[in-house]
């Protein structure tokens, strides 16, 4: 059998294909750059190809370089699924646990389950990641966090969810709207209504562009906000209505020129859950999270 590349020479290989450098890799993986060069050289030698071109000034990938660094994710996080797997066997939810959030949730929950999690879970280390669901996907499938609180609704193909709650979208209305003293409305009654969106990065964009999927809304192009407390301001100040989920109420449905309404049956909605790698050895420890965070959206 030939030799095998050892996991420390896979680690340095995506190390210099992510920073295109070897003296920027060696920083990352906190070993010096000849070292490192080394074993990229024995990694080579080993593989009989080369991977990488460099020269003083430029590291570029070859084809079989990407088609190495590709396999040698795949391979480091089996290795790291190992591990984590047998620490989990030992006691849940103990040490450090790197948590991704989209904007749209993190705000609006987080104050409300972490004291409970603390508190069920005292030598757990939580490292919290906002981000758009986009980004987070792509930073977990690096392995830069262990598990996403998101919108099941996104696509999140080859990984693992764990549903928690659903999460209804209501209409958010200036309070002088001729549709706020409505109790309920359809979505057909936003028809040719003029609706403020979340920028393209969010999710939430796309599940509000389903909930009015009639496709007769005049979406303000010019009014695209980042964020939900911005989308809520420029709503109160006349400029349209919106579609919010029910979970950001306790924050942004609170405003004296705001109006509230919901939906009638059958009642558009998200669903908050959880998602991981596929590869991860925490699922026993994610479940137990989710454990804590079920029935914890706010009133």
């Amino acid at each position: 059998m030939p030799p095998l590349p050892t996991l420390r020479q896979l680690e340095y290989l995506v190390a210099v294909a992510d920073h295109l450098s070897f003296h920027r890799a060696a920083a990352a993986c906190q070993v010096s750059q000849p070292g490192l060069s080394a074993q990229i050289r024995e990694l080579e030698s080993t593989l009989g190809v080369p991977l990488f071109e460099r020269d003083r000034r430029h590291v570029l990938v070859l084809p079989a370089g990407h088609q190495a660094v590709d396999r040698a994710r795949r391979v480091l996080a089996e290795a790291s699924g190992l591990v984590e797997a047998a620490h989990a066997f030992q006691r849940p939810l103990v040490g450090p646990l790197r948590l991704g959030v989209i904007p749209t949730i993190s705000p609006y929950l987080l104050p409300t389950v972490l004291p409970r999690i603390r508190r069920r879970h005292p030598e757990l280390r939580l490292a919290l990641h906002e981000a758009p669901t986009a980004d987070l996907v792509a930073a977990l499938a690096r392995g830069e966090t262990d598990v996403l609180l998101l919108a099941l609704e996104a696509p999140l193909e080859g990984l693992v969810t764990h549903p928690l709650f659903e999460d209804a979208f209501v209409v958010a209305l200036p309070r002088g709207h001729r549709l706020a003293a409505r109790k309920r409305l359809d979505e057909s009654d936003l028809d040719g209504e003029a609706v403020l969106l979340l920028a393209d990065a969010h999710c939430l964009r796309t599940q509000a562009l389903a909930v009015c999927r009639s496709g007769r809304i005049d979406e303000r192009a010019d009014m695209r906000a980042t964020s939900l407390s911005t989308l809520v301001q420029m709503v109160a100040g006349g400029a349209g209505l919106t579609v919010l989920p029910e979970l950001t109420l306790s924050v942004e449905g609170k405003r004296a020129d705001l109006a509230i309404v919901r939906f009638a049956p059958p009642v558009p909605h998200r669903t908050i859950g959880l998602a991981w790698r596929a590869t991860s050895g925490r699922a026993a420890e994610f479940k137990v999270l989710a454990a804590s965070l079920v029935g914890s959206k706010p009133a």
